[in-house]
């Protein structure tokens, strides 16, 4: 783990040492090591950096507002930190993928891919949830201390997933997402942000190789906003996974990671 030199610091790691490039951009309220599944198996074939978001972690706290631009702002910071100036693949998921996208149309010249992961394009009707993921978003967020990981393992999972599952797996994956939890105005902070973005109508200036994946049991990123940016992203792709939720880059990974490889081998030709 390391701090970039500029300000806000953000608390960054870089794993593999030759290979293809990639950033991967964590959601909301998450450290990036989160990115674990990913990072153990991208890490053999590539250069692989992550990074906590401003509030969470080890980095700077948040003033009083940030912006989806202020986070992909600072995500560019770790890529001048790492002397990564273009030939990035950028992988985002939820919040991540909001930041991503901000990224991709403020320096598409940086990046040789980008994916978005079980996460949509903005507007007011994108934030809510569908009706049966808003409770257990809500006491993931903001609830009981002692009753946040079970809704947070309920809003992230399919009854099915977690019914069949490794509970010893799933128990040490809901103590890495839920250690030391984000402050409370980090979290308002965040979700203002959330609110507020909206690339709806820049999305068709990206030329990026971009892959779309769609979680279609996904009860907090409606399955259909990811739709919606396959139809407004030129030349996407959208990656399907019928019996994954919005965990899917845990419930998921194999699939997930051996798609991402292709999808960075084939961007670069």
């Amino acid at each position: 783990m390391a701090l970039t030199q500029t300000s806000p610091q953000l608390s960054f790691t870089q794993v593999g040492e030759q290979g293809p490039r990639v950033l991967l951009v964590m959601g909301y309220g998450v450290r990036g090591n989160v990115w674990k599944p990913q990072v153990d198996e991208l890490g053999k074939h590539c250069q692989v950096l992550f990074f906590d978001n401003r509030g969470i972690g080890e980095s700077e706290a948040i003033g009083e507002s940030i912006s989806m631009l202020d986070m992909a702002k600072d995500a560019l910071r770790v890529l001048d930190q790492a002397q990564w100036q273009d030939g990035v693949h950028l992988v985002g998921v939820s919040m991540g993928g909001m930041i991503a996208q901000e990224i991709a149309l403020h320096s598409p010249e940086r990046l040789a891919s980008l994916t978005l992961i079980a996460t949509h394009a903005g507007g007011k009707t994108a934030v809510v949830p569908p009706s049966k993921g808003i409770m257990h978003a809500l006491s993931a967020s903001f609830g009981p201390a002692h009753k946040r990981t079970e809704a947070l393992a309920k809003l992230l999972y399919p009854k099915s997933y977690l019914q069949r599952c490794n509970r010893d797996e799933l128990k040490a994956r809901m103590k890495l997402q839920t250690g030391r939890p984000a402050a409370r105005h980090t979290m308002r902070r965040q979700l203002s942000a959330i609110r507020a973005h909206d690339t709806r109508k820049r999305l068709s200036d990206l030329r990026l190789p971009t892959l779309i994946v769609k979680p279609e049991q996904d009860i907090l990123v409606r399955p259909s906003h990811s739709d919606e940016l396959h139809r407004r992203i030129p030349g996407s792709s959208l990656m399907r996974l019928p019996e994954a939720g919005h965990g899917l880059i845990f419930q998921s990974a194999k699939k997930l990671n051996e798609r991402l490889l292709e999808h960075f081998r084939g961007a670069l030709g």
